[in-house]
């Protein structure tokens, strides 16, 4: 396993000799020290990235396709490996990181593998005379900030359309679980991307990442994480003119309406924000149920949450694992409390598990809440296994609870009415909406925000657009100009 810095096609000390520890979640445990990257070694990052994309934004469309393709190919035969390694960096239990996280990484390399000799052009209707055309071109060197909750899933997400576009990229993975991302450095080179296309950079955000914001090189910042520190971002990437794509927080609200199909909405409620422990962004953290069938599906939500499986992440018949760091453990826990103060009920969980086997890890019990909605743990992203519930009579109370924060990333609703659907689905202020499901994500289907949850999209052709300029060729076929001067 690599634990250096990967820059211009080979794994580096940092310039400072600096390191930086990666725990197991699950017991505290040293996995292993990874060098830590500095400004100074994001500015050689750059300058490999630079010198590489002179030549990489020429290459023919289908041949970086083509190595795009060869990586997804030797994800699924290191899937195995990928996967223990993503569980044991994260927390993330074993059955998701072998059937989703390794799966959707290959599946969105090889999806941008494939589009990458498929972005078109346009032809402009002018006036007679002339011919006008629109190219999309690279935008250059850009920089990614991936987040600790899903990092092998986001790499794919943030460097598949880049390069199939024909950037180059400098890639900061989270200090916490930098380490799916640099075995995966380690299989771009085996499959022959050329030295500097790719650059890994781990370390800190106020040094490392700070220094991609504000580099000169740097043309294009894809942040994902939280609200408040995009907005830093956006505001340091100013100074340069960069653009920005700013993939931020959520507070998911998930209606369930008194004519759904309680046995799914029950089940894709418990997965819309218990998997991954609810460390994500577009988690179902709100539940907005009709009065009428509130009861009945308290009953059987609470009863599944209390059922569920916590465990060391590596044993297949676990289903939750721990949170990914204690920090983040301590910040939802200080979200209980003040949910506690403010009157807030306690239907089940709201502490740490008691198994003393689970002890020493960063372990929270699946957690159902009864809120106001004025409540901070109602409003605010706790972003773990925490879900408050609000009851509504009409239509119209339920999407003016679903509306009332200030995030707009993902939201879910359950009905057997196709008009309901359609209408609640048009009225939700988000990015994305799931209609009798939740969570469900794409290489094809654009994936982001609106309000304080960011802009830009992440996948499809949206993603190959974020990371192209469009230039217009003007061309004089046959027009006569007119004499101005002389």
């Amino acid at each position: 396993m690599q634990t250096q810095l990967f820059i211009g096609g080979e794994f580096v000390d940092g310039a400072d000799g600096a390191g930086i520890e990666v725990h197991d979640p699950h017991d505290g445990s040293l996995l292993t020290e990874v060098a830590e990257a500095r400004a100074v070694d994001v500015d050689r990052a750059v300058e490999a990235a630079g010198k590489a994309f002179a030549s990489w934004r020429h290459w023919p469309a289908d041949q970086r396709g083509r190595l795009l393709l060869k990586l997804a190919d030797a994800i699924e035969q290191h899937a195995e490996e990928l996967a223990l390694l993503e569980t044991r960096d994260t927390g993330h239990p074993i059955r998701d990181t072998q059937g989703l996280d390794v799966p959707r990484t290959a599946a969105t390399f090889r999806y941008f593998g494939g589009m990458a000799d498929k972005l078109q052009g346009s032809v402009i209707p002018v006036e007679r005379g002339f011919l006008d055309y629109v190219v999309r071109e690279p935008i250059g060197v850009v920089g990614q900030i991936v987040p600790w909750n899903f990092p092998l899933m986001f790499t794919s997400w943030k460097m598949g359309p880049a390069l199939a576009a024909g950037n180059t990229v400098v890639l900061k993975p989270s200090e916490l679980t930098p380490l799916s991302t640099l075995r995966v450095a380690e299989l771009m080179a085996e499959v022959g991307f050329p030295p500097g296309v790719v650059n890994i950079v781990p370390g800190y955000g106020a040094t490392a990442g700070a220094r991609i914001v504000e580099h000169p090189g740097i043309g294009k910042i894809s942040f994902t994480g939280s609200t408040s520190v995009g907005r830093g971002v956006a505001r340091d990437a100013a100074d340069t003119v960069k653009r920005v794509h700013l993939e931020l927080g959520g507070k998911g609200a998930n209606i369930v309406f008194d004519d759904a199909d309680l046995n799914a909405a029950v089940q894709g409620s418990a997965f819309a924000i218990f998997h991954n422990q609810g460390q994500a962004c577009i988690a179902g953290s709100r539940l907005i149920l009709h009065e009428r069938i509130a009861e009945e599906f308290l009953d059987r939500f609470v009863t599944l949450a209390r059922s569920i499986r916590l465990g060391d992440p590596k044993q297949a018949e676990t289903q939750m694992g721990p949170l990914t760091s204690v920090g983040h453990r301590d910040r939802v826990l200080s979200y209980l409390a003040a949910a506690r103060e403010e009157g807030s009920e306690v239907l089940t969980g709201g502490g740490r598990p008691q198994e003393a086997e689970l002890a020493a890890g960063c372990y929270l019990e699946p957690t159902v809440i009864a809120a106001e909605p004025s409540h901070r743990v109602a409003r605010e992203e706790v972003f773990g296994p925490v879900v408050t519930v609000h009851r509504f009579r009409t239509d119209a109370e339920a999407l003016s609870l679903a509306n009332a924060v200030e995030y707009g990333l993902g939201g879910g609703l359950w009905t057997r009415d196709l008009s309901r659907a359609h209408r609640t689905a048009r009225e939700l202020r988000a990015g994305m909406v799931w209609v009798n499901s939740y969570k469900r994500v794409n290489p094809g289907s654009p994936f982001g925000g609106v309000g304080r949850s960011g802009y830009g999209r992440e996948m499809g052709f949206e993603a190959m657009r974020e990371y192209t300029e469009a230039k217009a060729v003007w061309v004089n076929v046959d027009a006569d100009l007119p004499r101005l001067y002389g």
